[in-house]
């Protein structure tokens, strides 16, 4: 995969970063939140993805920690035996959720430093990469196995890796586009 890569010149002065900057963000977010509230003050969020079942719990919670734990309210199941506890407190995310924000901010990150066409080998790579994440999830739904918290983190960090390599690559794929009509409008 080495020989794919091209190294990327002044980092901080592409689009990726602002995307990587968003993604770090919104990952300390989630981290930070439990930590920044006191110890016991959201006990069990468990619920459905989708909907908003725990506004009752959150409403309290001050700006801007009610916001990542609304989102979370939202996207995530967020079941207590399937997310960690830290500082007494449930984290806004599941540890499959958590895993894949952190792998996206990962992968963005890398995707600073380095470029990667678009082409049939890369959606292979996507495709294995994602695929224990899915074989995880769906054997959990039909009750097959129950996957621990370490497995959930993992199979996301690489799903979201693979998933922010992608990112990169496809606003990469688009600025080239781009840059070729203005370049095609100029001839």
């Amino acid at each position: 995969m080495r020989f794919l890569l091209k190294r990327r010149e002044q980092p901080w002065k592409s689009l990726v970063f602002v995307f990587f900057i968003f993604f770090l963000v919104w990952l300390l977010l989630q981290i930070l939140a439990p930590l920044m509230l006191p110890p016991g003050s959201v006990p069990d969020l468990s619920g459905s993805a989708g909907l908003s079942d725990n506004e009752q719990a959150i409403q309290n919670i001050s700006i801007p920690w009610n916001i990542v734990y609304t989102a979370g309210d939202r996207l995530c199941h967020q079941k207590l035996e399937r997310s960690f506890i830290v500082n007494g407190n449930q984290m806004p995310f599941c540890s499959r959720c958590i895993g894949i924000f952190a792998g996206s901010t990962l992968g963005i990150g890398l995707m600073l430093f380095f470029r990667l066409p678009l082409d049939e080998k890369f959606l292979f790579f996507i495709l294995i990469g994602i695929a224990p994440l899915a074989v995880d999830g769906i054997g959990q739904l039909f009750g097959l196995w129950e996957s621990t918290n370490v497995i959930r983190v993992l199979t996301g960090l690489l799903a979201g890796g693979l998933t922010g390599i992608a990112i990169g690559a496809i606003i990469d794929e688009i600025k080239d586009m781009l840059a070729e009509k203005k370049k095609e409008k100029r001839s």
